[in-house]
Order: structure tokens, then C-alpha cells, then sequence
């Protein structure tokens, strides 16, 4: 790793708290990178900033040391009207946010600020607590936040500074109305301090930083160039079915690889897995429907290098610092070319180099001259050597266990795993009285028991819808006279019902002597 990315302006050089430089010296930060050397001034200076720089760059670390000396600056007095954190800072993944308030725990070592974490998923009485009990920062996510918050867990109104990371993902996320809300719910712009950062600003993101901010100054760095310059960046041509053989093949080739796959569907990325685990290549997934503790388990054992290859959506795409990560593998090419941006990210970090390969397919072809107009530059295509294919056996595919894969609503337990109908608590539901031994025994599909087609009878809202819409015949009908007669019953329980809904006709009483069988001349 280098120190290229680095400018000649140093922390020190700053007018922040000695508390603050002490957690710098921890963290091993002297020198600024170039979004925080142009941030620090004007947000010190108690004015807003919108901020967009690649991602890699420390713009994490830029908003915090604000936060921080803001606080330090102007403490607040005591209150007794339950928890009031004066910073909050939004994240749009859960990751995210753990990530966020991993860094603030080490920059806030010396200073004695509190800092909370909220998010879905997991912890939901414990989060509760820990933010009952008091925070002067509080890092979360958007929903749990507005779950606490109308709860009066926490308040709004002392908030003296927030921030928006990952902006555009809001929007993405479908998470906009949330930020609104919140926002809306706090001091008004002029009487807080506000920043917003992101790796790409669209035009949607600048308008909610004008519609929520307070006259920010646009912070742009690189803008000319998106990607990152230690990115070497190629693809290969392949058909979808030398995508598996391709991917192994290139996957055996990278010794000491920490590689991140990137796919665009669910069910896609567990099929990679299934493939790679079964060829001896030690993998694991995620994904949305992975619980939160084992995404964070996952996390941990891919930073730490226990876990040499991690094959997601794009959940793991935005703002994630995994460090030493070597090659990014757009198995998949993202639809959306901010999207490339992101995943490309993960690697070359910090001034460190990396490779990222994509696969242009015949189903994402379509994608590519979208992402090289956006990133202003041709993806070098490489000739896909036929060494470089992988033998496969198709039955090496491993299928993931689905109880990893299961997401509950928050507040709820893991589901139970349903009883088969020939278990034991099934059979005691279906009578104990009922033989085990023979077939002959047991109900058959095609005729039904007396007592299920009893359960059956009163519900049935088709039939029963057209039975009172359609004309009654205004004579009877001599087919449906036989079918009584005959001893045919079926349509008994809907006569009786047609008869209950139809409004009663004059001299009611005695039209209540008539025959069951009796056919009613209208029907309401």
C-alpha cells in the first residue's frame, strides 16, 4: 500500500481538540486525503457541505472529526427528559452503520463522547436499551431509527449536527421518505450543521441537500475521473455457460486472493456458491435474505481472511471498507452503471491496487457501452483462453441450506419449520382415532371425509358469489327435481344460504312456511 492517495496537509494542522488528534495517532492517521483536506476547513467553519469523492477516500473519517469537535465545542447541559443525542448520522445498510460506528468508537477513544448504534435485524431490546440509556452520537439506519423514535425512546430536538453518507443509496433503497421524516423532526437547518456525502450526486440528491440543508457548498473531488486510478479494470466475452468454468478457473489462478463476486439476482449468487463450495473453494454469500448476525459473522471472517472469496448482491456494493481486497469479479454486470462504480470500489482502497474483471455475457451485454459512457473510459476486453475454463461437474453443485437464507419481520422469532403430513403432530391433529396401518384406512384425495367436507361447507365465496348474482330460473327445473329425489344433497347448504340473504318479501311470516325446495322468485 502507498501513501499516493494522500495529500501534504495534516491533521494537526487543524484547529481540533487535542482528544481528537489523540485518536488520530491511535487510528494511525496523520495526513488527509484529498475530500477531507477540502471538507475539514469549511465544515470546522460551521457551514453545510455536500461532498462526493470516490469511494475508498475517507470520507467516513472527514464527517466524524466535525461531529466530534462540534460537540467538544459546544457542550450541552444535563437533561432529564430522557435520551437526546446531539449528532445523528444515517446509513443506508446495516453494514454500513456498524461499520460507521466501529470508526466513531476508535476516533472517540479520548474524548468521552457516547456513541449509539441502531439497526434491523437483530438486537431490537438490547439496541433499545443501550439508546435509552443515553448517546451523544447515534449512527443507524432509517427504520429502526423511526421505530425507536415514535416511541419516544430517543428525541430530535437537541440535534446540533447530521448526516446523510451514502445519499444516493437512500433514494435507492426506497428509504427517502424515512430520511424526510426525521429531518423534518429536527432543529431547522439554520440551527444545525449539516453534510451529506456520496460517492456519486445526482441531481434527486442534490435537491433534497438544498431542500434540508443550509446553503452547502458542493465539494467535488476528481469529478472528471470516477473510478478509482489503481483499479486495472478488464472483462472477458463469454457465453452464460462459461461463466461457472470461467470463474473457477480465473478464482484457482489468484494465490493469496481476497475476492469479492458480484452477481445481480438472489438465486444467481446462491448458484455461484453452490459451484464454488463444491469445488473446494471455501465461499459463503450475501445477500439481503442472509440473517444480520451471520452477515455480520461473514463480514468478519472476509476481513480477517479466514473466508477467501465472498459472492453477493449489491448490498455489499456501497460503502463497506473491507481492506486488501484483491480482485472484484463482475460475474454479473450491474444494469446500472453507479452501480459498477460501487462494487469496483471495494478493491483498490486506501491507495492499495486491485483488479476488477468483468463478465460480458449474453444476457448483460447490454450493459457495457452504458458503463463505459458513464466511467468515460473502454474496459479493456481480454481473449478468453481456453486454459483459462475450468473442468465442472455439474452434480458438484452444493445447494444452501434455506434456513440461512430466512428473514423474519423485525420483532419476530425464526420461523418453525413446518410438521410433514405423516408426523406425529400431524397425525394427532388429524384425529387420534385414525388407523395407521393401511391406506384403505385413510381418506382418500378424490373422496374426502365426512368430517373435512363438514369444514369445507360453510366456506365457499365463489360459489356463493354466483349463486346471488345469477337469475334464479323462474320455474323449477326439472333436472334439479330428479337430482333431489334421487337423494342428492350437494346443493342443499346453498339454497338455505340464498334463502338467509334475500330480503324478506311482504306478509314475511308467512313466506317462511314455505318448502326448503322451494326455488325464490328474485334474488338481491
Amino acid at each position: 500500500m502507498t501513501d499516493t492517495h494522500l495529500t501534504q496537509i495534516r491533521f494537526d494542522g487543524f484547529d481540533l481538540d487535542q482528544r481528537i488528534l489523540a485518536g488520530l495517532a491511535d487510528a494511525g492517521f496523520t495526513r488527509c486525503t484529498p475530500i477531507q483536506a477540502e471538507t475539514l476547513p469549511i465544515a470546522l467553519g460551521g457551514r453545510d457541505v455536500a461532498g462526493q469523492a470516490q469511494t475508498g477516500t475517507g470520507k467516513t473519517a472527514a464527517f466524524l472529526l466535525v461531529v466530534m469537535q462540534r460537540l467538544l465545542c459546544n457542550p450541552s447541559a444535563p437533561s432529564d427528559s430522557g435520551c437526546r443525542p446531539r449528532a445523528l448520522i444515517l446509513a443506508p445498510t446495516r453494514e454500513l452503520a456498524v461499520q460507521i460506528h466501529r470508526d466513531t468508537l476508535l476516533l472517540a477513544k479520548h474524548t468521552g463522547l457516547r456513541a449509539g448504534l441502531v439497526y434491523g435485524g437483530t438486537g431490537y431490546q438490547k439496541q433499545r436499551e443501550d439508546l435509552a440509556d443515553g448517546v451523544d452520537i447515534l449512527v443507524g439506519t432509517p427504520g429502526r431509527l423511526i421505530d425507536y423514535y415514535k416511541q419516544r425512546v430517543f428525541g430530535l430536538q437537541a440535534i446540533d449536527v447530521v448526516v446523510l453518507d451514502e445519499a444516493d443509496r437512500m433514494f435507492d433503497l426506497g428509504f427517502i421518505k424515512d430520511v424526510r421524516y426525521l429531518l423534518r423532526r429536527m432543529p431547522p437547518p439554520e440551527a444545525r450543521l449539516g453534510m451529506l456525502f456520496s460517492a456519486t450526486l445526482s441531481y434527486r440528491v442534490t435537491e433534497l441537500a438544498y431542500e434540508h440543508m443550509n446553503d452547502p457548498e458542493l465539494v467535488k473531488i476528481e469529478t472528471d475521473k470516477v473510478t478509482a486510478d489503481r483499479v486495472r479494470q478488464c472483462c472477458y466475452l463469454t457465453s452464460n455457460e462459461e461463466k461457472i468454468p470461467l470463474l473457477l478457473g480465473l478464482v484457482r489462478g489468484w494465490d493469496d486472493a481476497r475476492i469479492m463476486v458480484f452477481v445481480n439476482t438472489k438465486r444467481e449468487a446462491d448458484r455461484v456458491w453452490g459451484y464454488l463450495q463444491g469445488n473446494g473453494i471455501n465461499t459463503a454469500v450475501l445477500s439481503g435474505d442472509v440473517p444480520q448476525k451471520k452477515r455480520l459473522k461473514l463480514l468478519r471472517d472476509f476481513t480477517n481472511g479466514t473466508l477467501p472469496v465472498l459472492v453477493g448482491t449489491d448490498v455489499a456494493a456501497r460503502g463497506l471498507h473491507i481492506p486488501d481486497v484483491t480482485h472484484v469479479v463482475n460475474y454479473d454486470l450491474p444494469e446500472d452503471p453507479e452501480d459498477y462504480v460501487h462494487r469496483i470500489g471495494r478493491t483498490a482502497r486506501a491507495g492499495a491496487a486491485g483488479d476488477a474483471i468483468g463478465f460480458v455475457c449474453e444476457t448483460y451485454a447490454f450493459c457495457l457501452p452504458d458503463i463505459e459512457a458513464f466511467i468515460g473510459a473502454k474496459i479493456p476486453v481480454e481473449p478468453l483462453d481456453s486454459a483459462l475454463l475450468a473442468e465442472v461437474d455439474p452434480s458438484s453443485r452444493m445447494r444452501p441450506d434455506r434456513a440461512d437464507r430466512e428473514v423474519r419481520r423485525e420483532g419476530r422469532g425464526p420461523r418453525r419449520s413446518a410438521t410433514p403430513r405423516g408426523g406425529r403432530e400431524g397425525r394427532e391433529r388429524r384425529g387420534a382415532g385414525r388407523s395407521r396401518g393401511s391406506k384403505s384406512d385413510q381418506p382418500s384425495k378424490t373422496e374426502p371425509s365426512a368430517q373435512s367436507e363438514r369444514r369445507r361447507e360453510p366456506s365457499r365465496p365463489g360459489v356463493e358469489q354466483a349463486a346471488l348474482t345469477s337469475p334464479p330460473p323462474t320455474a323449477p327445473d326439472p333436472a334439479h327435481s330428479s337430482a333431489q329425489e334421487t337423494g342428492a344433497t350437494v346443493d342443499e347448504p346453498r339454497r338455505k344460504r340464498r334463502r338467509r340473504r334475500r330480503k324478506p318479501a311482504e306478509g314475511g311470516p308467512e313466506r317462511s312456511q314455505e318448502s326448503p325446495n322451494s326455488t325464490p322468485e328474485t334474488v338481491d
